[in-house]
């Protein structure tokens, strides 16, 4: 059985996303650190030019986005779940909501002048500065837009004191009753922001969400263990990608298995990956391409926030 390996950077929200779905679950898994900005050339010769973090790999498939990462950590370990029964829709609906408008409201609080100020203090200039522009070119391109401080700051009590009321009922210790992946949706732009005094406040005022918040990070990381991207792509490049999934799905817009196409993401970080489509299916699609230094490897995409183009 392949092990589990998570390319990603400490630092970065839905890195800390994906490491605490791995410790809810209980998992083993390999810690391969990555670059926080361009160029990123092991880990693109695995995806192809998808650039975001974190990126999953088991054997030769690549798994892209956490919403796709999650499903597969589903697939590895089915309980705890992070789709309970009954509570599908409305969990991954909450996910895909906090994954974007709390997490562009977190980002547009954390880089305002003050914040950069505390958080990057121990950074020369020009580093901060080659920071900030790779960020500028990964949100150019896309559908999402870059909200203003003075707007983030405007409409987070309102974010903050929807949340603070659905804790404060007598419900269960989580967003909705029992642990989900709505919860580690919610979880990761308020641990972003609490990581300076600055922008500590804007989750620490709110008590309710203060204790929530300490229950889903004790979840913790599971059991992490070093590897070096060379090894990464070693174990790509000697691994033989899975079968894949026996879904029956009805293509809407005629993609056809064995078509080369490029997949994207829509919102941001925009790169698009060529390759041969193998698989398209309600909530996956995957991609068949081949690198000199990480060999025959399965790119996989969720539908959801992804677009398809023929070549």
């Amino acid at each position: 059985m392949s092990e589990l390996i998570l390319h990603h950077y400490p630092t970065s929200l839905f890195a800390e996303k994906a490491r605490l779905l791995l410790g809810f679950k209980g998992l083993s898994w390999r810690s391969v650190k990555i670059s926080p900005v361009m160029p990123k050339p092991d880990l693109t010769a695995l995806t192809g030019g998808y650039r975001k973090t974190p990126v999953l790999q088991v054997g030769a498939d690549i798994y892209c986005d956490t919403a796709l990462i999650a499903r597969r950590l589903e697939q590895e370990k089915a309980l705890p779940a992070f789709f309970p029964d009954g509570q599908e829709m409305i969990t991954a609906a909450f996910a895909a909501w906090a994954d974007s408008v709390v997490f562009q409201h977190a980002v547009s609080l954390v880089f305002q002048p003050e914040s950069i100020a505390v958080r990057f203090a121990s950074l020369p200039q020009e580093a901060i500065k080659a920071f900030l522009a790779d960020r500028a070119g990964l949100f150019s391109g896309g559908s999402a837009t870059r909200l203003t401080a003075e707007q983030a700051r405007h409409q987070w009590p309102t974010i903050m004191a929807r949340l603070e009321q659905q804790l404060q009922r007598e419900q269960g210790d989580f967003l909705f009753g029992e642990p989900s992946i709505a919860d580690f949706a919610m979880a990761h732009p308020l641990w972003f922001l609490k990581a300076t005094p600055v922008t500590a406040p804007l989750v620490d005022n709110y008590p309710a969400v203060s204790a929530w918040l300490a229950r889903v990070l004790g979840f913790g990381h599971g059991a992490p263990s070093e590897m070096s991207s060379e090894e990464a792509l070693e174990v790509a490049r000697s691994a033989t990608p899975a079968a894949l999934p026996d879904e029956v799905f009805d293509e809407p817009n005629g993609f056809k298995a064995g078509q080369h196409v490029v997949i994207a993401a829509t919102d941001y970080g925009v790169d698009p990956v060529a390759g041969e489509l193998l698989f398209a299916g309600s909530e996956e699609l995957i991609l068949r391409r081949e690198d000199p230094r990480g060999g025959v490897v399965h790119v996989h995409f969720p539908r959801f926030g992804f677009r398809i183009e023929a070549l």
